[in-house]
């Protein structure tokens, strides 16, 4: 299949990532899925975890926290709280923010509370498992 197609990451704070790009691989709640130029249609939600961008014979590795995806024939549009190239991610800081998730985890927190501390954990696991895959 010849083509491109549009990855657009975009967080609350700035758009992360734009370029044309041969492939897309994310993990969604119905599992993880490569994307092509001129897939189908679809919306689903993105799991956090890792997204990687094959263009030409270069892989690009983001860590991304959970949110949605849009695909149209020619862009994949990501919305998420959290993006990060592979070779920007801090590991000892995603290490402690791991850290204190788990100790928030272990003490009596509201149900809000605990939503966004478990959010805060997934998104600190997502930099650790895309930095060390990527040593």
């Amino acid at each position: 299949m010849a083509g491109t197609i549009k990855l657009e990451i975009v967080t609350p704070e700035t758009k992360t990532f734009s370029d044309d790009v041969d492939m897309v691989t994310l993990t969604g709640t119905e599992g993880e899925m490569g994307i092509l130029p001129q897939h189908m249609p679809l919306m689903t939600q993105l799991v956090a975890g890792e997204i990687i961008a094959r263009k030409g014979n270069e892989n690009i590795f983001l860590a991304v926290g959970d949110g949605f995806v849009q695909v149209t024939g020619d862009k994949v549009s990501i919305l998420t709280d959290m993006a990060i190239l592979a070779e920007n991610i801090d590991e000892a800081k995603a290490e402690e923010a791991r850290q204190r998730a788990e100790a928030r985890l272990a003490e009596k927190l509201s149900d809000e509370d605990a939503a966004m501390v478990s959010a805060a954990l997934a998104n600190s696991l997502a930099q650790l498992k895309v930095k060390r895959r990527r040593r």
